[in-house]
């Protein structure tokens, strides 16, 4: 049954009780009417029309891998939401939802097959949501995955009517032999550097806490680059997948972080073994400009501000020094912006920042 169809049946479903007490079922009908154009678009092989059902279906080709083992990654945007309700612009915050998750899962070396979403609001505005919804699926389209479900959820008395939260989890797939662990890192191999878009979706409550940000009005500065505040902030995270997974396919991929927060100190850790350093030459990039007015108004010393944002680079990727140069030709080629940052060491230290 197709969603046209299901609305049609569902044409008696309306509860004036309920709709006193704060939730319109038949507001929820309306939003998924207006993005199924959205969903339409993500449709990948595997994927199986399930919208409006009680489960996302997704058909595997077990012949596609070797020994497949399933990735699975959730998480939410954070307090950066709170950017889009004082900008009222929703339909990039789902992208930011959408790359929290996928780029955990190609940290593995996996390909994210498909995404569920979860909103909830304080009042379902379908066209809000539908906007949302727009960003969820665009992000993967970039990613190369399928929305097949999701779930909207009015808190009437819980949440403010004009605000809402949004979150998800992807699952992904890749072979056992395949799966980049960190183990096979040794001294001598190159950390490459995969540039950012800005702060992406960590740091937010330290990010309004330096700006004021509770007021509209403080997101109308100008910045340098022309462009304003809140338009600098609201800014997507970059989805690294299509560009990481072609990477992957030419060149040995030894080990992967997703910076998020915690920054540097963090994640980069996570995927290098006991016993090696990942020495970071902090020179060997341009830190863009939100960062350096973030540590100039809020007095941040260096230390926490890599502590706490990605500084530029979004991902860190370990491969041999001898592959660093065809590395940063397959990235830049395929539009995303890389460079050496650093190397690795043997140390009882983590990570070192000179």
């Amino acid at each position: 049954m197709n969603i046209d169809e299901r609305n049609n049946d569902m044409k008696d479903s309306h509860s004036e009780s309920y709709k006193a007490a704060g939730v319109d079922v038949t507001a929820g009908y309306e939003a998924v009417r207006l993005m199924k154009e959205h969903v339409e678009r993500t449709r990948i092989k595997g994927a199986i029309d399930s919208i409006g059902g009680f489960g996302g279906l997704f058909e595997l080709d077990p012949k596609e891998y070797d020994d497949p083992v399933l990735v699975s990654g959730t998480d939410g945007v954070g307090t950066k939401i709170k950017l889009a309700f004082l900008l009222d612009r929703h339909d990039t915050i789902g992208i930011d939802a959408v790359a929290m998750c996928v780029n955990d899962i190609i940290c593995c070396g996996a390909k994210p097959l498909f995404f569920l979403d979860y909103i909830a609001c304080g009042k379902n505005e379908p066209a809000k949501i539908a906007s949302i919804v727009k960003g969820i699926a665009d992000g993967c389209v970039e990613s190369g995955c399928a929305l097949i479900g999701g779930e909207t959820a009015e808190h009437p008395g819980l949440m403010p009517e004009d605000e809402y939260d949004v979150g998800g989890f992807s699952v992904g797939i890749v072979s056992k032999k395949a799966i980049i662990d960190g183990s096979k890192v040794q001294t001598g191999d190159a950390i490459i550097g995969l540039a950012s878009s800005g702060v992406h979706s960590n740091g937010f409550s330290l990010v309004r806490k330096v700006f004021g940000i509770d007021k509209r009005e403080v997101l109308d500065e100008k910045l340098p680059d022309g462009r304003t505040l809140g338009e600098a902030l609201l800014t997507p995270t970059n989805l690294y997948v299509k560009p990481v997974l072609d990477l992957i396919s030419k060149v040995q991929v030894k080990a992967i972080s997703h910076i998020t927060g915690g920054g540097f100190y963090e994640n980069i850790p996570r995927s290098i073994p006991d016993g090696f350093t990942a020495v970071i030459d902090k020179g060997s990039w341009e830190v863009p400009y939100i960062f350096k007015l973030l540590q100039e108004r809020g007095g941040i010393d260096e230390h926490d501000m890599f502590n706490t944002f990605n500084m530029g680079i979004g991902m860190s990727i370990v491969v041999p020094a001898d592959e660093a140069d065809k590395a940063l030709e397959v990235l830049n080629a395929g539009g995303c912006k890389a460079c050496r940052i650093g190397t690795i060491d043997k140390s009882d230290k983590a990570i070192i920042i000179k």
